[in-house]
């Protein structure tokens, strides 16, 4: 039988409601049993067994759980990750990491003397259609790569003036929203880039902050674009991908959040992670002068490998498939990024 390991989550809005708890119950050896919710019971509705706190405390002074979701508005995930690695605890941290490449590295050098687990969760890695380009780049059937470029397009022009992420805050706008879900990509497919430009824009009436990036990343031959928006309505490919022997095309997006939406997990639900046939992406290349143009299956997403890798590097030492550092790395391009708008410059990529 696996060994039990018991999970305080913090935070139950969205982030903990849609993407933390559902993936946590459907993951052999994890418990979830104390949620941190400061006005509401609303994990009681799915999650009827677990104790629900108003203080954090309540969490870091249990000795019986092993590890901490932080799943909360960003400017509190340095101090929330820092008490619970300070308490014993093996963090993860909602996206993005923390709000200055400098707070990343603190809790880096705390995780390592606490000799504590410590990841930031890009549950995008495990998208399907992520999962599909990256094969597709790595089978070297596009021969050498010259572009790739991702959006993250949404149609929201409307604002919200309550939410935490309109605000004008340092650390708020879909620059550290989405922009680390594609930063982060291009990381696992390419690794740091040489220079980065970039150009970001408040485009909705009455917008405080950042809700239209464009970021050009260098890496010598290859040009790789990354770009998202609240005022797209009629969506781009999420994907473009060019290389000296043809292209690869995606539009739509994984499957996974709008079920998890609907209540749906991975133990109820048969085509978990399954993309229809009409989302599939357009291959058109020719290599060895053998044509071929036609639809490419998307490789089946799942969120929980994501959790069931953390489950076995804190149980079998298992190497994380999300480092911290990696993290630290997202928030530096997007510092990098933000200094190339103030300065109207292309910038070097340093640490």
């Amino acid at each position: 039988m696996d060994e039990v390991i018991n999970v305080g989550l913090i935070g139950y809005g969205m982030s903990g409601q849609i993407f933390h708890a559902p993936i946590i119950n459907s993951v052999s050896g994890f418990k979830l049993v104390k949620v941190v919710e400061r006005h509401s019971e609303k994990s009681k509705e799915r999650c009827p067994w677990v104790e629900i706190v108003r203080d954090t405390d309540e969490i870091f002074n249990d000795k019986n759980i092993e590890l901490v979701v932080v799943a909360v508005p960003n400017k509190l995930h340095l101090e929330l990750a820092q008490k619970a690695l300070d308490s014993g605890k093996h963090v993860i941290v909602e996206k993005p990491f923390t709000i200055t490449s400098d707070e990343a590295q603190k809790l880096i050098d705390l995780a390592q003397k606490q000799d504590r687990i410590l990841s930031v969760y890009q549950n995008r890695r495990f998208d399907g259609d992520f999962k599909t380009v990256k094969k597709v780049i790595n089978s070297n059937i596009l021969g050498r790569l010259v572009e790739y470029e991702a959006h993250y397009d949404r149609y929201k022009n409307i604002l919200r003036p309550s939410a935490w992420k309109e605000s004008d805050e340092l650390g708020m706008g879909i620059l550290y929203d989405l922009g680390s879900h594609l930063i982060d990509q291009a990381q696992v497919l390419f690794g740091l880039p040489k220079s980065i430009i970039a150009d970001t824009r408040v485009q909705r009436d009455l917008g405080r902050n950042v809700d239209s990036f464009e970021i050009i990343m260098d890496y010598d031959k290859l040009k790789t674009t990354l770009k998202a928006g609240m005022v797209v309505r009629e969506p781009s490919p999420h994907y473009i991908v060019h290389g000296t022997s043809g292209s690869f095309i995606k539009y739509g997006t994984d499957p996974q959040e709008e079920a998890l939406q609907r209540g749906l997990s991975p133990v109820n639900s048969m085509d978990w992670g399954i993309e229809p046939e009409s989302q599939w992406g357009l291959l058109n290349t020719n290599i060895s002068g053998i044509h071929f143009k036609g639809k490419i299956e998307t490789c089946r997403g799942d969120y929980t490998v994501y959790y069931e890798n953390i489950y076995n590097a804190i149980v079998k030492g298992e190497e994380l498939l999300v480092k911290p550092e990696e993290g630290r790395n997202t928030i530096r391009i997007i510092e990098l990024a933000m200094q190339s708008v103030k300065e109207k410059r292309m910038v070097e990529f340093t640490l």
